[in-house]
């Protein structure tokens, strides 16, 4: 009777046993997955870097006097020529009179000179004036000329220095903070003052370093890459990228770090960029023709690397240390090695799956 009563209970037990395992593989959990992407990549690589003004100019008083006028907005955009400060003409414009009296003055001077001189000329053939004579209107004549270039030159000068009074903008660009308010005394005439900072921005250049070996590498896959282009990103924000190209390689490797510095330059005549931005600029070094890229999120890490499921022929999850690359388009993943173009790789639920484990694979389109 016992032993009935034990071999009814073991059929029962296997019985169960194999309803369980049916019940498992004819419910095995749906997974969603998906194949590899492949396609063109274009490998990159991100300096930090910053921008800096085609010029920056300073804006500088060179005479003495008091700041009547200030003609512009602080951080504002002016044009060339355009008046930024008037510094206390009045004094300045007196001397060019004065400079202009005197001119006259030694011209007219100058004029009874040549006409004396003329007449002794006349006079000297009749013996009614002496060889000295003669020498001595010769020679007030040519000082005569000479007081006139210098009274010529003293105008010149003068005219200058009233100029002065009526600071301009060199160029178009941006004007930074005064360092003088209207009504201060500056004395620039034996020294320049600086008035202010005028930033030429319409052009401007984003400077960074790249490591010697990494030039070269990009030299070597010169033939299948633009060379001249980069692109950068202000404060290392995705939604504003510029382009810009390179136009000039530093000549030597700083010994001390083992860089080279690079200059690109880019338009800037909308004015939306500004000297001293921090920039991080992306350079291409290779072009790959058919990269392997998977979702970003579906790849795992672990203390021994990157890994991937991949869900087999058989259904089964497979457990795969993969080799990664790249981010591509902020979202996809170049896998370098451990993948191929049609397998099937699990993009969601990590947590869900274990090697193995039967799953229901839903492919994604």
């Amino acid at each position: 009777m016992k032993k009935l009563i034990l071999t009814v209970a073991l059929l029962a037990f296997i019985a169960c046993h194999k309803n369980e395992q049916g019940n498992t593989e004819s419910g095995a959990l749906p997974i969603d997955v998906a194949n590899p992407e492949v396609k063109e990549v274009m490998l990159t690589r991100e300096y930090p870097g910053y921008l800096a003004a085609d010029a920056t100019i300073p804006i500088v008083g060179r005479v003495n006097g008091t700041i009547v006028k200030k003609n512009f907005t602080e951080g504002g955009r002016v044009k060339k020529g355009d008046l930024l400060f008037v510094i206390e003409p009045d004094l300045y414009e007196d001397a060019v009179a004065q400079a202009q009296a005197a001119l006259k003055t030694a011209e007219a001077q100058l004029e009874y000179a040549k006409s004396n001189y003329e007449r002794m000329q006349v006079a000297i053939g009749s013996n009614a004036v002496s060889q000295i004579e003669l020498l001595q209107a010769k020679s007030r004549v040519e000082s005569g000329e000479a007081a006139v270039e210098n009274a010529r030159a003293a105008l010149k000068s003068a005219k200058t220095k009233l100029g002065y009074c009526y600071v301009k903008a060199p160029q178009d660009g941006s004007v930074g903070l005064r360092n003088y308010s209207v009504g201060a005394y500056v004395a620039g005439e034996m020294s320049p003052v600086e008035l202010c900072r005028l930033y030429k921005d319409d052009i401007m250049y984003a400077y960074f370093d790249i490591t010697d070996n990494q030039w070269l590498i990009r030299q070597q896959n010169s033939s299948n890459i633009d060379q001249s282009r980069v692109t950068f990103r202000p404060g290392g924000n995705s939604l504003f990228t510029h382009e810009a190209y390179i136009d000039y390689l530093s000549p030597n490797v700083n010994l001390s770090t083992g860089t080279l510095q690079v200059r690109a330059v880019f338009d800037n005549s909308d004015g939306m960029l500004k000297p001293g931005n921090y920039i991080s600029v992306v350079m291409p070094y290779e072009r790959i023709e058919n990269g392997i890229l998977v979702r970003d999120a579906s790849v795992g890490t672990d203390q021994l690397g990157k890994f991937i499921y991949v869900v087999n022929d058989s259904n089964r999850v497979e457990f795969r240390r993969i080799v990664t690359g790249t981010l591509v388009d902020d979202t996809m993943r170049l896998v370098t090695s451990g993948l191929e173009p049609d397998e099937r790789y699990v993009t969601q639920a990590l947590l869900k799956v274990r090697n193995g484990m039967p799953v229901t694979p839903i492919m994604e389109k």
